[in-house]
């Protein structure tokens, strides 16, 4: 827990606890509130990567390696398989909402982080604590910046440096998932689909040709899409493909002469972006088709062992993960991951942010069992 008292004024960024040490001992919720009292907004984690380093350094069973703000401990014992364990130490921004520091009502806990993702955060590190001698060599990884471009993701940063460290069988994101197992991730993809037309008075619009009047074409063909459903690993992805922007015209009295719609499609681990491409070009043939950002998704594994040994741990409900998360990361480096953590997802990044804390008990316990 905090060494310093609480803010006494939790309205201001000045009253939030800026340097703590993080007590392993405590129980898991009020470890996770001293890790959220702790401000990390992105880009502005040192104190709290600070008070886990400090936290981590004293235990011999952990090596720990900092990069930037960054931490990764993990143990060396040169058992038959290894797990990783991982979660983002950022937050987004406070609001004019006061949400830190943390309050408990009744039995939830409230404030920024206490769902994404800090109840995981104060998991890893309880477990980290008493897992000694475990079963499977563990490796912990606590990253910077995932809430903000993933050119600053310190996951994406020591993969790429040093894959080495993040190498495992399996991984586990504590993203907050409500208490299921949340399997692999969708890709994602978006493009944008340009009409062509030619440009004229608007008072003598037969002079040229309309490209925004062009773009129903585009528009029609969405709105007549079946997306599939397309079951991975024994889960079923829902794909999407919409429309999420259009631009068009320059001046109020000439006849637009380009027209753009933005489109998004996410699909199921089952394909790469060249796949997802070549299947959005073929919804919309005859029309130039721009990509302008892509990411790959996760197969689950769940059929491979240390993905089997994990659910049947846990023997939580096992779903599909429809967005997008950090374990396409691990899937790049082969490593099956899923998404598992307290904290019900549509809360993140809301104003009234909060989480029973029977799931952070619940998620620690079961961790545990698997691990042990």
């Amino acid at each position: 827990m905090p060494s310093s008292p609480l803010p006494t004024d939790p309205s201001t960024a000045e009253g939030v606890i800026r340097e703590a040490t993080l007590d392993l001992s405590a129980d898991v919720t009020a470890l996770t509130a001293a890790v959220c009292d702790i401000e990390s907004v992105s880009h502005d984690e040192k104190a709290l990567a600070d008070a886990i380093e400090q936290a981590l350094r004293p235990l011999a069973h952990l090596e720990v390696i900092r990069d930037g703000n960054t931490i990764v401990a993990r143990t060396t014992f040169g058992r038959d398989e290894r797990i990783v364990l991982a979660g983002h130490i950022d937050t987004v921004p406070l609001t004019t909402v006061p949400n830190l520091p943390t309050r408990r009502v009744g039995d939830e806990l409230w404030g920024r982080g206490t769902v994404d993702m800090k109840g995981g955060i104060g998991i890893m590190l309880r477990i980290a604590a008493q897992v000694t001698e475990p079963s499977r060599d563990l490796t912990f990884l606590f990253y910077e910046c995932e809430e903000i471009d993933g050119r600053f993701n310190g996951l994406a940063r020591v993969a790429e440096t040093t894959p080495h460290l993040l190498a495992g069988d399996f991984a586990v994101l504590l993203e907050p998932t409500n208490g299921a197992i949340e399997g692999g991730c969708k890709g994602t993809l978006r493009v944008e689909v340009v009409t062509k037309g030619i440009a004229a008075h608007s008072a003598r619009p037969w002079k040229g040709h309309n490209a925004i009047h062009d773009a129903g074409v585009l528009l029609a063909r969405l709105t007549a899409y079946e997306a599939e459903t397309i079951n991975v690993d024994g889960l079923d992805y829902h794909e999407a493909l919409q429309a999420v922007g259009i631009s068009g015209g320059i001046a109020g009295n000439v006849i637009p002469d380009t027209c753009t719609v933005t489109v998004n499609y996410r699909y199921a681990p089952d394909k790469d972006t060249e796949q997802a491409l070549a299947h959005v070009q073929h919804v919309f043939d005859g029309f130039e088709v721009r990509l302008t950002d892509a990411a790959d998704g996760a197969r689950p594994g769940l059929l491979l062992p240390a993905a089997k040994a994990f659910i049947d741990a846990l023997d939580v409900p096992v779903n599909p993960k429809e967005g997008w998360t950090d374990v396409a990361r691990f899937s790049a480096l082969g490593v099956p991951a899923v998404n598992y953590g307290p904290g019900d997802p549509n809360l993140a990044h809301m104003d009234d942010e909060h989480c029973p804390v029977q799931q952070y008990a619940d998620a620690e316990a079961a961790l545990l069992r698997w691990l042990g």
